[in-house]
C-alpha cells in the first residue's frame, strides 16, 4: 500500500466570490449583524433573543475544499457524525441530545425532507458546500415558527445569489487524496469541479451552477483484520441548480427555483465483524428534484413572503443477498409539497405581528423484497397557523412569544409555544442577556405509520426547552464572548417494539421523561487586524436512553492569519471526547455497548490570491496528525489528506 507518493495536481476549489471579497474587514459588530431564523424575517441579531450562529460567505471562503457536514460540525453545540468517514455514510445530526429527526433543514426558508425515510430526515451529502452563500444555526425548539422537526434546531442554509453585474462566471476545481491513517496513497481520489454564471439586468436576476464530486480509495466499512483489505466503495455526485428573480415593482419581487441532485455510490452492510458485508455488489442511487415559487411583497408598515416548494426523492438499492445469493432491489419514493404563507405588520417601530399559515403534504411509495407501499394510502397533510409577536422597546428589552396550533391529518391538533425575553444593557460595553421556554413537537413518519412495521396510534414526540444566556463585546470590540446553558426535555418519544416470542413488531410511542443538558459558549479574539481566533466549547450531558455517539466535551478552535489582502493561513484544531456507541457481533448475533476513545484533529489551509478579484489558489491538510480514531464502530475514518485547488472570476 506504500507506494511512492504522487504530486497532487494543482487544482482546487474555486467559490463563486472571489477571495478579493474576503479582504472586509473582520471589525464586525456582530451584536448588529442581521439575521432571520428567529422571526423569518431580517433584523438586527441585536434584537434577536437567541444566539445564532451565523456562517457568511466570507467565512465559508476560509473552509474551502471542507463538505458542508464538515463545516457544520464546527459550529458551537452541533455534532456531524459521518463527516470524517467515507462519503457515501449516512450522516448524524446531533444538537443539545437530539437526534437527525430533531433537527430542522431549511433550504432558502422551505424546509427540507425525505418523507420516505424513517425518521423525516433531509441528507445533507446531497447539498454541495460550493453552491451555499450563508448558513445560520439556531439551537433550541422552534416549532412555533417552523412546525414538526424544530425541537433541538434549525439549520438554515441560503444558496447563493446573483451579483450586481450583468454577468459573471466561476469556475473552481480542486483535487486530493482520500486515505485512511493507515494508507499513503497521495494521489488524487477525491475531485470536486464546478461552473457558475450570474448576474442582474434590469429588473432581472438569474443564478445557474453545476457541481460534481467523486471521491474513491475508501471503504465503507473498516476491515475486522489488519491482513484483510476491503474494496472501496465509490461515491460520486452531481448537482445542477438554477434561480431567476424578478423585480416587478419596487415593491413586489417573484423568486423562482430549480435544481436537481443525484448522488450514486456503494456501500456496506453494517460492520459485524465476520468480513461478509463486504462486497461490490451493494450500490445505491439518490436522486432529488426541487422547484418553487417565492413572491415577495412590501407595503407600508408590513412585508408578506409566500415560500413554497415541490419536492421528490428517490432512491434505490441493489443489495447483495448472503442467504439467497441473489441481489435484491428496493426503491423508495416520496414527494413533499410546503407552502408557507407569512405576514409581518410594524405597529410601530416597538411592535410587529408575525402571522402565518403552513400547509405540508407528504406521500411514499416502496418497493422491496419483504413488501410494497402504496402512495395511494402512504400519505398525510399538515395544515398549522402560527403567530408570533415581537417586541423591541427602547430601552433594551426585547421579547418574542407566539403560538402555533398544528393540525395533523393523521393524528389530529397539537399546540406549541415560545416565550423569549432578551435585554440589551445600555452601557459603553455591548451585553445582552437572554432566557427561552420553547416547545417543539415531531410528527411520525410516513413509514412508522403505514409501513409493515407502522402504527397508525402514534402520537408526536414533545419537546420543551429552557435556555440562559449572555453575550457581549469587550476592548472596543475585539472581543466577543458568548454563553448558554440548556435544560431540554422529551417525552412520547418514538421506540420500536418487538415481541421475541410472536415476531410481532411495530412503532410505539414510550411513557416516560429523557433529559439533556448543557453549556454552549464561544470566545472570538481580534488580536490585531491580521489575526483572528476563534474559539467554542460545549458541554452535553444526556440521560442514558440518549446517550449514543453524543461527546460529552467538544472543543473547536481556528486561527485565522492574513499577513498581506491576498494571503490567508488557517489552522483548525478539534477535540472530541469519549462517546458510547452500539456493536453488533455476528458471530454471536448480540448487541452490546461499547466506548469509543476521545480523538482529536488538527487541519491547515494556505489560499493566495494570484490574480486580484480574478484567480485565487489553495492548499489545505486535513488530520495532520494522522490520528486513527473511530466514529462509528467499525466504519473507516480519514487520515492525513492534502487537498489543491484554484478559483476563477470570469
Amino acid at each position: 500500500m506504500k507506494k511512492t507518493v504522487r504530486a497532487v495536481a494543482i487544482l482546487a476549489m474555486l467559490n463563486t466570490c472571489a477571495y478579493a471579497q474576503e479582504q472586509d474587514s473582520t471589525k464586525v459588530n456582530s451584536l448588529k449583524e442581521v439575521v432571520i431564523s428567529d422571526t423569518k424575517f431580517a433584523q438586527s441579531k441585536e434584537k434577536s433573543g437567541k444566539v445564532i450562529e451565523v456562517i457568511s460567505a466570507k467565512e465559508l471562503e476560509k473552509k474551502s475544499g471542507q463538505s458542508l457536514a464538515t463545516v457544520l460540525s464546527q459550529v458551537t453545540g452541533v455534532e456531524i457524525n459521518g463527516n470524517q468517514s467515507a462519503n457515501g455514510k449516512n450522516l448524524g445530526y446531533y444538537i443539545r441530545g437530539g437526534k437527525n429527526r430533531q433537527v430542522l433543514i431549511l433550504i432558502d426558508g422551505i424546509p427540507v425532507t425525505d418523507a420516505s425515510g424513517i425518521s423525516l430526515e433531509y441528507d445533507l451529502r446531497l447539498l454541495p458546500v460550493e453552491q451555499v452563500e450563508s448558513i445560520e444555526v439556531m439551537k433550541g425548539a422552534a416549532s412555533t415558527l417552523y412546525g414538526t422537526g424544530a425541537a433541538t434546531g434549525v439549520i438554515n442554509i441560503t444558496l447563493k445569489k446573483a451579483s450586481k453585474k450583468a454577468i459573471e462566471g466561476n469556475a473552481y476545481v480542486n483535487i486530493g487524496s482520500n486515505n485512511t491513517s493507515d494508507n499513503k496513497k497521495y494521489n488524487g481520489q477525491d475531485f470536486n469541479q464546478g461552473i457558475s454564471v450570474n448576474g442582474s439586468y434590469k429588473k432581472v436576476n438569474y443564478f445557474a451552477g453545476f457541481n460534481s464530486t467523486e471521491t474513491g480509495n475508501i471503504s465503507q466499512i473498516a476491515s475486522p483484520d489488519e491482513s484483510v483489505k476491503y474494496e472501496e466503495d465509490r461515491f460520486s455526485r452531481q448537482n445542477a441548480m438554477a434561480k431567476l428573480g424578478f423585480k416587478a415593482t419596487n415593491r413586489l419581487t417573484l423568486d423562482f427555483f430549480g435544481n436537481y441532485d443525484r448522488l450514486k455510490n456503494g456501500y456496506d452492510l453494517t460492520f459485524d465483524n465476520t468480513g461478509f458485508n463486504d462486497t461490490n455488489i451493494n450500490t445505491t442511487t439518490s436522486e432529488q428534484v426541487r422547484f418553487g415559487f417565492s413572491p415577495k411583497f412590501k407595503y407600508n408598515k408590513g412585508e408578506f413572503v409566500l415560500n413554497s416548494g415541490f419536492t421528490k426523492i428517490a432512491r434505490d438499492y441493489n443489495e447483495y443477498n448472503s442467504f439467497t445469493t441473489a441481489t435484491d432491489y428496493s426503491l423508495y419514493e416520496s414527494r413533499s409539497v410546503v407552502v408557507d404563507a407569512v405576514n409581518k405588520y410594524s405597529f410601530s417601530n416597538e411592535f410587529a405581528l408575525i402571522m402565518g399559515v403552513n400547509y405540508q403534504f407528504n406521500d411514499m411509495l416502496s418497493e422491496t423484497p419483504y413488501g410494497n407501499i402504496d402512495n395511494k394510502t402512504t400519505k398525510f397533510n399538515i395544515v398549522d397557523g402560527y403567530t408570533t409577536f415581537v417586541y423591541n422597546l427602547d430601552f433594551g428589552l426585547n421579547i418574542n412569544t407566539g403560538i402555533r396550533l398544528n393540525n395533523h391529518s393523521a393524528y389530529g391538533n397539537n399546540l406549541v409555544a415560545n416565550f423569549n425575553p432578551s435585554f440589551n444593557f445600555k452601557t459603553k460595553i455591548p451585553f445582552k442577556v437572554l432566557a427561552s421556554y420553547s416547545t417543539a413537537y415531531i410528527t411520525p413518519s410516513l413509514y412508522q405509520l403505514y409501513s409493515e412495521y407502522g402504527n397508525t396510534d402514534l402520537t408526536p414526540e414533545k419537546n420543551t426547552t429552557i435556555e440562559a444566556g449572555f453575550e457581549t463585546q469587550l476592548f472596543n470590540k475585539k472581543v466577543k464572548f458568548d454563553a448558554v446553558a440548556f435544560y431540554r426535555d422529551q417525552t412520547n418519544s418514538f421506540d420500536f417494539f418487538f415481541d421475541s416470542n410472536t415476531f410481532e413488531a411495530y412503532y410505539i410511542n414510550i411513557n416516560g421523561t429523557n433529559k439533556a443538558k448543557g453549556v454552549e459558549t464561544e470566545l472570538t479574539f481580534e488580536v490585531m487586524d491580521k489575526l483572528r481566533v476563534n474559539a467554542n466549547y460545549t458541554f452535553t450531558q444526556v440521560d442514558k436512553a440518549l446517550d449514543r455517539l453524543i461527546p460529552k466535551h467538544k472543543v473547536n478552535t481556528g486561527l485565522d492569519f492574513q499577513p498581506t489582502p491576498r494571503t490567508l493561513f488557517n489552522v483548525n484544531y478539534q477535540y472530541f471526547d469519549a462517546r458510547n456507541d452500539a456493536f453488533f457481533d455476528g458471530n454471536t448475533f448480540g448487541t452490546s455497548f461499547v466506548k469509543l476513545d476521545s480523538y482529536q484533529l488538527v487541519n491547515a489551509l494556505a489560499k493566495y490570491e494570484l490574480i486580484k478579484n480574478r484567480l485565487t489558489v489553495f492548499g489545505s491538510v486535513t488530520n495532520i496528525l494522522n490520528e486513527e480514531f473511530v466514529e462509528n464502530i467499525g466504519y473507516s475514518t480519514r487520515g492525513r489528506n492534502f487537498k489543491l485547488g484554484l478559483n476563477i472570476v470570469l
